[in-house]
């Protein structure tokens, strides 16, 4: 009998537990959320250099995908946007210390750093692809000749981690322009961008002058953009998915992809489930 009471004890007092932890993330999340009203902004890292969907156009006005995507997230919500730019490993850090509300960078989701932060509905779809050499490839054909080849990228990237993977020297850039970039794999300073399918498409496409192009058919992991929201602000990541759904019904996400990726619709699932998935949850 007293085991049976314990017992019953026992599992009220961790549903009370649950309950209350609960209602204080709803209590925080109405909290910050209610702080954003309050002042009538939103504040949200970017990298700036990250064409098309965080660029300088040619007034130096910051624009792209994920740029005009948030700014009308914001124009429904009724508030005012102030963009940061920063790179990668800056804005995790500042949106970790609350700093900023919203990072518009998507953190893999098997990382290290995924359980820290929220994430909105996706609003890309891709894959993994890379850039190399117009005249020999960079001696590459396939992922295993990554082995001793240089891969530029930022640091903390799953595709970082997947060059790794392969036996690649990382060469670590901090937050550059594509061109910056391209010209190193196209004058042997590096060998091979890892990066996201259409990223790389629009890049090198907008640079047609520097000799490098996509690897065609080694393409891997399928991937979904999202915003990340800094954990507990569960009242902003309800809202902000209440107005990216809205806007995918009404054709915004369709307009606005089409509009930076020369006419691909990259809001919509392209079904790349039969795409090869590189296990890197290993590597450091």
């Amino acid at each position: 009998m007293f085991k049976k009471i314990f017992t019953v004890f026992t599992f009220l007092a961790t549903v009370f537990l649950v309950a209350c932890s609960n209602n204080n993330q709803t209590a925080d999340g109405n909290s910050q959320w209610d702080a954003i009203q309050e002042a009538g902004l939103i504040k949200v890292a970017t990298s700036g250099t990250l064409y098309p969907q965080s660029f300088h156009d040619k007034d130096n006005a910051l624009t792209g995908y994920d740029v005009e995507i948030i700014k009308e997230i914001a124009k429904r919500l009724d508030l005012e946007v102030k963009f940061e730019e920063m790179n990668v490993d800056g804005m995790l850090a500042a949106l970790e210390s609350g700093q900023i509300d919203v990072a518009g960078y998507s953190i893999d989701k098997e990382s290290s750093n995924a359980d820290k932060f929220l994430f909105t509905s996706t609003h890309k779809y891709s894959h993994g692809s890379m850039i190399v050499r117009q005249s020999d490839n960079s001696g590459i054909s396939k992922l295993e000749d990554l082995k001793g080849k240089k891969a530029a990228g930022a640091s903390t990237t799953w595709y970082m981690k997947v060059a790794k993977k392969y036996g690649a020297e990382l060469v670590i850039y901090d937050n550059v322009t594509n061109d910056v970039y391209l010209q190193d794999v196209a004058n042997g300073r590096t060998d091979l961008i890892v990066n996201d399918y259409y990223l790389q498409k629009m890049a090198f496409t907008a640079l047609p002058d520097i000799p490098v192009k996509i690897l065609e058919g080694v393409y891997f992991n399928p991937s979904e953009s999202n915003f990340a929201i800094k954990k507990g602000n569960t009242t902003l990541q309800e809202k902000m998915n209440e107005q990216l759904e809205a806007m995918r019904e009404d054709g915004t996400l369709t307009k606005l992809s089409e509009e930076f990726f020369g006419g691909q619709d990259v809001s919509i699932d392209g079904d790349f489930s039969d795409l090869p998935v590189v296990d890197y949850s290993d590597v450091d």
